[in-house]
């Protein structure tokens, strides 16, 4: 019987037991779109440093110019070196983006903390409210506001475009607060005489900026798009300022007279803007939904 098993022991395959291999720092992080992003805005805030020609100079002598030599990017229909016109008005698209997001993000959290803590009567009123403004057409939105406003700038533009993008944020956010407003720590501080700013900034915000974190992201985006919009309508901002958007709308001269280059090289800048923004977002939203799947 002993012989028995130790025959069998011995005609047992060994299992060979393969260690992990540990998990790169950069597998599922966007690091391309991080790197492409931060090179576009790193040329933007140094376009002096890399501007071959004044962006805003019009060289009637050199206009529609293939990409050449001295053009790199070519030249557009008003004779202007569309190289430097990418990095100066990049410049000026990422800070609408960014100023517009800011003003949004603000009016969302403020609004959808106060509604989280409100009385249920009042919170129903707010939220009614937030669902009849998602439910209007946003560029809609946007030409009517600004032109209640007048003519249009990058501080107005931005203004507006923030102001009619903070519903879904304010939603979530509203969301969250109802789930943690009743903790000990809120309750705590409340206590001891914190008002409303205070308890957000100190305690609510900590808890739900994570969750906003990639729709905060893709305002960013949205916000870029919309600039680049409104001026390929020719409502958005003067022609003499320089954006993605302005760039885009000399459009239909372009394709009149072939010149490809000057739709192509800023659509190709604001579509890999836009694509690093969105592959950024959702990989925010996915750690976002794996963190609170593990609780």
């Amino acid at each position: 019987m002993t012989n028995h098993l130790f025959e069998l022991a011995e005609n047992r395959k060994t299992e060979i037991v393969i260690p992990k291999s540990k998990k790169k720092w950069y597998e599922g992080k966007p690091v391309v779109s991080a790197v492409i992003l931060i090179l576009i805005i790193m040329g933007c805030l140094g376009a002096e440093l890399i501007m071959t020609k004044d962006p805003t100079y019009m060289d009637l002598l050199n206009y529609n110019k293939a990409p050449n030599a001295e053009f790199l990017f070519g030249t557009d229909t008003m004779g202007r070196d569309i190289f430097s016109m990418i990095w100066y008005g990049g410049r000026i698209s990422i800070l609408i983006g960014g100023l517009a997001t800011v003003i949004s993000t603000f009016i969302a959290v403020v609004v959808g903390a106060f509604s989280g803590v409100a009385p249920a009567w009042l919170d129903e009123m707010i939220m009614r409210f937030t669902e009849v403004f998602l439910s209007i057409p946003t560029l809609l939105l946007i030409i009517l506001l600004q032109a209640i406003l007048g003519n249009a700038n990058i501080l107005s533009l931005s203004f507006v475009i923030g102001v009619t993008s903070w519903t879904s944020i304010a939603k979530v956010v509203r969301t969250e607060v109802r789930q943690i407003r009743n903790s000990e720590y809120i309750i705590a501080a409340k206590c001891m005489g914190a008002g409303f700013f205070r308890v957000l900034w100190k305690h609510l915000v900590p808890n739900f900026f994570s969750s906003i974190m990639f729709m905060v992201v893709m305002n960013v985006r949205t916000a870029m798009i919309s600039e680049a919009t409104l001026s390929f309508m020719g409502i958005g901002l003067p022609i003499e300022v320089i954006t993605w958007g302005s760039m885009l709308s000399l459009s239909d001269k372009a394709l009149m007279t072939g010149s490809w280059w000057i739709i192509l090289i800023p659509g190709l800048f604001l579509i890999a803007t836009v694509l690093c923004l969105t592959n950024i977002g959702n990989v925010c939203r996915e750690q976002t939904n794996r963190k609170e799947s593990n609780f």
